[in-house]
């Protein structure tokens, strides 16, 4: 299926006090619980900088002619100037754009995308630390629901360090799990504490599970929106390495003194790659990069960030019954 996506970025004007009816007069106000009123607080400090992102697919399908489908997410407005945060699986491979909106970045990696549109009256939302969070705390999740827009739900963080894996296969790390109600369409749209300030960008539920939703910590997208907006795509390192998986026998770990009891064992080394250049070799099992144990592919990916390309580092690999230290340069990935 090749995807064909327009966007459609369009900021809400306005606010959630427009009906009249949604914020009670001041004398009443007090009658509120303080739950209450922290909701009400966050919804109406939020709400206005949230978006609603429209996209449309094209389908290919067999013998007949191809057909667009449409879908929508949400989003939040990060800077004055028109700096948009969403979820990457909502907007990736846009190419058709509708007001004026443009594809900053997106990384499919993190799940997570930045767009712009024309700075014109724009209420930008304000980041939060979601290393603070603590279990039990309250969230409210703003977005646009299966269409419905401004759509606020509320709960607490039901566990804090989950690891997600995204479209790509790679671990999103440090996600928040949530009860409060995700739907399709709130994809992308802010996760925000009783002070208002976005703590994550909401991304995924798991069905038929009720009540099990999952956000990308802002910490996390703090880093990525900054990369995004320099250079439109996330840096990565690479060794140029197949590999899977593996436990390493009691004796081994013993023997060596290692800290993990399983690591990549590599199954293919790329011609002219930073892994062929430091002698690794297929059936080697690499258990460390610069001092700190790799315990699986996962771990690889966490420690080929950016700062380490074309830094000088150490792999270490057990080959049969001998441990080595390798140096290494790691290089950007191209992809």
């Amino acid at each position: 299926m090749d995807a064909t996506l327009g966007l459609l970025a369009e900021p809400r004007a306005g606010d959630l006090t427009s009906t009249g009816s949604q914020v009670p007069p001041a004398a009443d106000a007090e009658l509120l619980d303080a739950y209450s009123r922290a909701v009400i607080n966050a919804a109406e400090k939020v709400g206005p900088a949230v978006v609603s992102v429209e996209v449309r697919q094209r389908v290919e399908r067999r013998g007949r002619p191809a057909r667009e489908m449409p879908g929508h997410g949400s989003g939040f407005v990060f800077t004055p100037d028109g700096f948009i945060l969403t979820n990457s699986h909502v907007v990736h491979r846009a190419t058709r754009r509708r007001l004026r909106a443009e594809l900053v970045g997106d990384d499919p990696d993190s799940d997570l995308a930045v767009i712009r549109v024309s700075p014109v009256s724009l209420t930008a939302a304000e980041f939060g630390d979601s290393s603070t969070l603590r279990v039990g705390q309250l969230v409210i999740a703003i977005g646009n629901p299966l269409g419905f827009q401004s759509t606020v739900t509320a709960g607490v963080v039901s566990a804090l360090g989950r690891s997600f894996r995204s479209v790509t296969g790679r671990l999103i790390d440090d996600v928040i799990q949530t009860d409060a109600a995700l739907n399709p369409g709130n994809s992308g749209g802010p996760l925000v504490d009783s002070a208002g300030r976005v703590v994550g960008v909401n991304t995924a539920v798991i069905l038929p599970a009720q009540g099990i939703c999952f956000a990308v910590g802002i910490n996390t997208a703090k880093f990525v929106t900054g990369q995004l907006i320099r250079h439109g795509k996330i840096r990565r390192g690479k060794i140029g390495v197949a590999g899977q998986n593996v436990s390493l026998a009691r004796l081994v770990v013993r023997a060596h003194g290692l800290e993990a009891k399983s690591g990549v064992l590599v199954t293919g080394v790329d011609a002219n790659s930073p892994a062929a250049r430091a002698g690794v070799r297929p059936e080697d099992i690499i258990v460390g990069l610069d001092g700190k144990p790799v315990t699986g592919i996962d771990d690889l990916h966490r420690l080929l960030a950016s700062d380490r390309i074309g830094a000088a580092s150490t792999i270490v690999v057990l080959r049969k019954a001998e441990k080595l230290d390798l140096p290494i340069t790691p290089e950007e990935t191209t992809t």
